[in-house]
């Protein structure tokens, strides 16, 4: 297929996709328009190189999955606020951003949702251990792949602070 035919028919499929056509629908509806013989397959391949779709916009599975992760993500800070309010009230401190290595806590909050989380990301704790942290689909907090010494209850204090921190932004 001729490059600017190929691209004539992404914009096309770019468009049918953003409707909610499925991808047997579009290589039938692609065959006719274009007087094409696509497989399945061909269809697959340049459905997986087009940019910026939505492929969860029309799944209900996809949207279910990242309500629940919502939900459980919104419960998490719940928690640790209520925690943080029956601590002593709100002691967070001003938006000051952390450096790593300058003996405060820093969490960074991972782009890519694990498997079996709804949040995940890293710790560098003001002792100078690193975890990665992750919230479960039930709001539950834990740390694991521990590097370095074991994080003191200050260091938990401060994470558990940092991390509400970040969440309120």
């Amino acid at each position: 297929m001729e490059k600017e035919m190929e691209l004539e028919v992404k914009r096309f499929m770019a468009g049918e996709i953003a409707k909610g056509t499925s991808l047997s629908d579009l290589q039938q509806l692609v065959n006719e328009k274009f007087n094409q013989k696509l497989t399945y397959m061909d269809i697959r391949i340049m459905a997986s190189e087009l940019d910026g779709i939505d492929w969860n916009a029309h799944d209900p599975k996809a949207q279910a999955k990242a309500k629940a992760e919502e939900k459980a993500a919104a419960e998490a800070a719940k928690e640790a606020e209520a925690k943080a309010g029956a601590e002593g009230g709100d002691a967070l401190e001003p938006d000051v951003e952390a450096v790593p290595g300058d003996g405060k806590t820093v969490v960074e909050v991972s782009k890519l949702v694990r498997p079996g989380t709804a949040l995940s990301g890293t710790v560098k704790f003001a002792s100078g251990s690193s975890a990665e942290w992750y919230v479960d689909q039930f709001g539950r907090l834990g740390l694991e792949n521990l590097r370095g010494e074991k994080p003191t209850q200050a260091d938990i204090e401060a994470f558990q602070k940092e991390l509400e921190r970040v969440f309120a932004r």
